[in-house]
């Protein structure tokens, strides 16, 4: 089974159909095979095959999107790399999942030891090929599981990860998502998030329907503004943030989004007053979703009423939920189960039966179901940060802020945000005598170097002391989102 060869034979009657549209460049489903096809065979070229490991650091745009479908037709995997990442940390993921070659945009990555990958199915962008010498995988799982994706991640303890997706488990949880999206070729997709964080569920599902996708991320939100009105979008999948621009807009009237069907609000908690204000301009509720990468897309409100603000609700119809370990207000551990679970992680190595727990995804949030079976999300049971649908872990920023010579320690904790969701803040303890030399502006130009902009504190705080529980446990204090 292979999912590039799933969409083409889903597709067959609708070559002529506008598959991507970017700026003033567009692209039929004929033309996105035939692009992905001239790209597939560059990459053959080069010695790309199946199983191995593809790093793709490269814009969101329409050669991002057939250079993902060539290395899926060869039946290698992708990794995707957000050009936003560090330095540091996109060298984290080419060495923890032992890439075997990193594809990348001009300009992201040191050119040294790389070649130029020579394709007519690349449009815009010059992207660049480097080869690298790992040995083999022994781990004979990976061989059997049929992989085609590889989402890196970091834990809240600074273990890394790297979700390992199967083609069968792509196809399972993208029509798992359908039953909820209900994607036909009669809709028109405006897209604002990033393909690097957001593909499997969405991208490919989209495909699959024969839906246009317009890319809307550039120049936001005059970008999604002309997707409204000139391309009559039909559906949005976004962020709290971007509704809230939309709603706070001048330039969008109440009526502007009469052709929209369905706006999912995802990648963070919808904020109650983004909701109001979106509803109170335009008449009608987001929906919202919960999107876990292990998982997929088990949960999305379509009972989008002001009543059941606030709620996920109830699970699509091929998942189940749990609530484990409740509270005395009905709060607990959240775990689910269905189609389209994770095969493995990757770094360190965990097939499925080992992470599930008899076929249950323990979440890590807190949640409570109502009497008629919506979940409404309380907060988290690690202390990661969701800033602007960007998950900060703690761990990690504490480990870049200790590295500053006139920090002693640090606590980096979430407070919450209207329009962001989480602020990350941090509070510092300094070396005897420091407190007179500390410049915070250098400290965030050493903060921009070490991790990616979004991770970097926005508020510093200097303190005699870190508030410690009773076991001797540095004392966090993130708020629900």
């Amino acid at each position: 089974m292979n999912i590039f060869n799933t969409i083409r034979k889903e597709t067959m009657d609708f070559t002529g159909k506008t598959a991507v549209i970017e700026g003033d460049s567009l692209l039929s489903y004929g033309r996105l095979f035939s692009c992905a096809d001239m790209t597939a065979s560059s990459l053959r070229g080069k010695g790309v095959a199946r199983f191995h490991r593809v790093g793709l650091l490269c814009g969101d745009s329409i050669d991002y999107l057939t250079t993902s479908l060539a290395v899926l037709s060869l039946s290698a995997v992708i990794v995707p790399i957000s050009p936003d990442q560090a330095d540091s940390e996109i060298r984290d993921i080419i060495e923890r999942i032992s890439l075997d070659y990193l594809i990348f945009e001009r300009g992201t990555y040191h050119e040294e030891g790389s070649e130029i990958l020579p394709s007519e199915g690349l449009l815009k962008k010059e992207l660049r090929m480097l080869k690298r010498d790992v040995p083999e995988l022994s781990d004979s799982e990976y061989y059997r599981i049929n992989p085609a994706f590889i989402r890196f991640s970091s834990g809240t303890t600074g273990a890394s990860k790297g979700v390992v997706l199967s083609h069968e488990a792509i196809l399972d949880r993208t029509d798992a998502a359908d039953k909820g999206l209900r994607i036909t070729s009669e809709d028109t997709v405006l897209w604002v998030l990033s393909m690097s964080f957001h593909f499997v569920v969405t991208i490919l599902l989209f495909l699959r329907r024969a839906a246009t996708i317009v890319l809307c991320g550039h120049g936001f939100p005059e970008s999604l503004i002309e997707g409204i009105t000139n391309h009559k979008g039909t559906f949005i999948y976004a962020s709290p943030f971007h509704y809230n621009v939309l709603a706070r807009s001048g330039l969008v009237s109440p009526r502007s989004l009469s052709n929209i069907r369905m706006t999912v609000s995802t990648a963070m908690k919808l904020p109650e007053a983004i909701a109001v204000q979106f509803s109170a301009k335009f008449g009608f509720e987001l929906a919202e979703a919960y999107g876990i990468i292990e998982v997929g897309l088990p949960f999305l409100n379509l009972d989008a009423e002001s009543r059941i603000r606030g709620s996920v609700g109830r699970p699509l119809p091929d998942y189940e939920v749990k609530i484990f370990k409740k509270d005395s207000d009905g709060v607990g551990e959240i775990y689910i189960k269905g189609k389209g679970m994770l095969d493995a992680y990757f770094s360190p190595w965990q097939i499925r039966k080992s992470i599930l727990k008899k076929g249950w995804f323990k979440t890590g949030d807190l949640g409570r179901i109502n009497s008629n079976g919506h979940l409404t999300i309380v907060g988290r049971k690690k202390d990661v940060i969701n800033f602007v649908g960007m998950k900060v872990f703690p761990f990690e920023v504490e480990s870049v802020l200790n590295e500053y010579p006139l920090v002693k320690e640090s606590m980096v904790y979430g407070v919450s945000h209207p329009q962001y969701g989480q602020l990350p803040i941090a509070r510092l303890v300094l070396k005897n005598g420091a407190a007179s030399d500390l410049d915070l502006n250098d400290l965030r130009r050493f903060c921009y170097h070490k991790m990616s902009q979004y991770k970097v504190p926005k508020d510093f705080q200097v303190v005699d002391a870190l508030p410690i529980t009773a076991s001797g446990k540095v004392k966090r204090e993130n708020t629900p989102h």
